[in-house]
């Protein structure tokens, strides 16, 4: 009799740890992007992270202009789009990528960008990345027609909610206790400005510290996608800190209203990019491609960036 009440009991403790647990996942947020507004006009279906795509935005049948746009400012193109359209109505149908400008540039490349079981081959009539990339671009291959440069950029540390480590430095992303998010040398460019930072903040032994040894024992993680993964890893506690743009933590703070916060490198340690859109010589939409690259210099376009924190070129 008494073994039968325990097991009851014990089954009830059971079953009732199991409700809370579950219903503290499913309380927990995830945080997985996208997050700008979603799209209007047509079913909405997203169940992440099996179907959610996050730098695909606007219309891929026969749009009437495609941007590639550096993916560290997929936070504007909602408004920035919406901006356009009114100024020049024309233009319904746009299509924007806002991945990482070396995916993009191989895109250009190959022709293609496979995602999934999805192949797009569309061509930009406009590619915006930081200055010297597209210095550089234009150097090996003569890609564009015209260039304007149209924001800037510093770097800032991004760390959870509390700074829970105690973390003041690019110095302190040194220390074996800390678990850093490090974009991909491979394709981001942010990595290489990054880099910088940590040989100004604490020479070449810092960046090796953090790029080599902490890579092999696993306390630096490299982003496999997007640097968007860094801030996501921050909020999941993956990652107790990580370089990243200012602009991608004041998202995430101040228009997000997420649970992290920004630790300021000083300008002598900092490291400031310049972001140019470029016209592709030969864009599928000529006239489309000259007008937007003329709204990226209007004073309504340069609005929509100071709103999110992006600097002035010049």
């Amino acid at each position: 009799m008494h073994k039968t009440r325990f097991r009851r009991r014990g089954l009830a403790l059971a079953l009732m740890t199991a409700v809370i647990g579950s219903a503290s996942a499913a309380d927990r947020p995830d945080y997985l992007p996208p997050w700008n507004p979603p799209t209007s006009g047509g079913v909405q279906f997203s169940a992440p992270p099996v179907d959610a795509i996050a730098d695909l935005h606007g219309d891929i049948v026969d749009p009437q202009l495609t941007v590639f746009f550096a993916g560290n400012q997929f936070m504007v193109v909602h408004d920035l789009l919406a901006a356009f359209r009114h100024a020049y109505p024309q233009y319904q149908r746009i299509f924007v990528e806002t991945l990482p400008p070396g995916i993009l540039a191989k895109q250009i490349e190959t022709g293609a960008l496979v995602m999934g079981n999805l192949r797009i081959a569309l061509k930009p009539d406009v590619f915006t990345a930081g200055k010297a990339s597209i210095a550089a671009h234009q150097k090996r291959h003569g890609w564009f027609a015209d260039t304007y440069d149209y924001a800037r950029n510093p770097l800032a540390i991004l760390v959870a909610q509390g700074n829970p480590k105690g973390i003041h430095s690019l110095a302190d992303l040194g220390r074996p206790d800390v678990r850093v998010s490090m974009p991909n040398p491979a394709w981001e460019g942010i990595a290489r400005q990054i880099e910088a930072s940590y040989r100004k903040a604490g020479g070449q032994a810092l960046d090796t510290t953090i790029m080599h040894t902490k890579l092999a024992d696993g306390s630096t993680f490299l982003t496999r996608i997007h640097h968007r993964q860094t801030p996501l890893r921050v909020l999941q506690g993956e990652s107790d800190a990580g370089v990243v743009w200012s602009t991608e933590a004041y998202f995430q703070q101040q228009i997000l209203h997420h649970p992290v916060q920004t630790v300021a490198i000083p300008a002598a340690q900092n490291s400031m990019a310049t972001y140019t859109a470029a016209r592709m010589k030969d864009a599928p939409h000529a006239q489309a491609a000259k007008d937007f690259l003329a709204f990226m210099q209007t004073p309504a376009a340069q609005a929509i960036y100071r709103k999110y924190d992006f600097l002035p070129p010049h």
